[in-house]
């Protein structure tokens, strides 16, 4: 009669498979109820977790045990092939491979993606490879400058770019200057002399009132007149300044010539490119003598055209320059219209536009256009430079300048 090993008492049952070890001591139900093909599961799936383990652990005896006979039948050929891959849905078809499918499927489109920018990398935004036109390029990056709250002190830098009927503004500093009456920017009123906060922020609206009549509505630039200066802005009672004005509307000529206060396009000979015009300039005020405000402004109009002819592609730009003085005089001490504006002193520098021609119009320099006016002489004005003081030395020549 054969002995148990030592460490085990009569009748204590054993782990099958495994002599001498109490089942109750190596954690196994004497009378386990698992199926071997789940305990295979589980050795499986314990053995890729000791793998991976930093610390392996050692298998419980039933999992030794397990692991055992199924090697064994492995080795008697009683097992079925690819009975290690695990149940399904881990090989082929599971989580795994549909990871590895999605990620297969976004390479593809990551793939394409790039051989399109290779083919047109100008589809990337903001044109990394420097590939866009000029034109397009300049559009692009042509952040508006903020508001002039001083005087410039040298010129603007050159622009790429020409000019086209959908980027009239492309190649010119002005495609970086406001649309219009939003470059007109007013300062914050405040009372001067023997006016209010309220009549000097009046006087300021009436300012830009008239900076808009005579260089941005559309009617004045095509030939019209400026109502709102002539009857909502301007003194009547200043001496000759409103029916010299008229005048020089209904007949003008040379030495009087509504374009020293306004702006105005022939359209039997060109037309407006776009419903913008480009503004830059500033605005400025102070107390003047007797209690009066005194108002500064200085600003350049860039105006883009085209040929009358609705066919012609060609876009010119003429660019003007205004400097007006005005002032709200105190009615107790001059013969004034309360809440009206008398012009101190206006000047004007006009560029790209036909010198000689006195017909209360802007003619710009067109390839299309017989010119009229002599060559252009002397050395070359840079019309966007607002850093230099306005010259009218030259009334009665037809300067050259650097760009338009």
């Amino acid at each position: 009669m054969s002995e148990k090993p030592s460490g085990t008492s009569p009748g204590e049952p054993e782990v099958p498979g495994i002599p001498g070890v109490p089942a109750e001591r190596a954690g196994v139900d004497p009378d386990p109820s698992v199926p071997d093909d789940v305990w295979a599961r589980f050795v499986q799936d314990s053995e890729q977790d000791i793998r991976a383990s930093q610390a392996p652990k050692e298998p419980s005896a039933r999992a030794r045990m397990v692991t055992e006979r199924l090697r064994q039948q492995e080795a008697r050929g009683e097992l079925p092939q690819g009975w290690r891959t695990g149940p399904a849905g881990h090989g082929t078809h599971g989580p795994g491979a549909r990871r590895r499918k999605v990620w297969t499927a976004i390479g593809v489109v990551l793939a394409a993606a790039v051989a399109v920018v290779a083919i047109k990398p100008s589809l990337l935004p903001g044109d990394p490879f420097g590939t866009a036109s000029d034109s397009a390029a300049g559009s692009r990056s042509a952040a508006p400058l903020p508001a002039e709250t001083a005087p410039e002190t040298a010129a603007p830098g050159s622009v790429p770019g020409t000019p086209t009927l959908d980027e009239p503004f492309a190649g010119s500093p002005a495609v970086r200057y406001a649309d219009g009456a939003d470059g007109i920017v007013l300062p914050e009123a405040k009372a001067v002399g023997v006016f209010s906060k309220d009549q000097v922020a009046r006087a300021l609206e009436q300012t830009r009132a008239l900076l808009v009549d005579a260089n941005l509505d559309r009617v004045t630039l095509l030939g019209g007149t400026p109502e709102t200066v002539l009857d909502k802005v301007l003194d009547p009672k200043q001496p000759e300044m409103i029916d010299d004005l008229r005048s020089q509307l209904r007949k003008p000529g040379k030495g009087h010539d509504p374009l020293h206060f306004v702006s105005r396009f022939d359209p039997d000979e060109v037309r407006l490119v776009g419903d913008v015009v480009k503004t830059r300039g500033r605005t400025t005020f102070e107390a003047g003598e007797d209690g009066a405000v005194d108002i500064h402004t200085d600003y350049t109009f860039v105006y883009a055209v085209a040929p009358a002819d609705p066919d012609s592609t060609e876009v010119a730009r003429t660019i003007v320059r205004r400097v007006i003085d005005l002032r709200l005089a105190d009615p107790a001490k001059y013969q004034v219209t309360p809440g009206r504006l008398a012009v101190v002193s206006n000047d004007n520098d006009i560029f790209n536009s036909a010198c000689l021609a006195h017909d209360g119009f802007l003619h710009p320099r067109l390839a299309t256009t017989e010119a009229t006016d002599p060559p252009p002489s002397g050395p070359p004005v840079d019309p966007y430079d607002r850093s230099r003081e306005i010259d009218d030395s030259g009334a009665e020549t037809c300067g050259t300048v650097s760009r338009t």
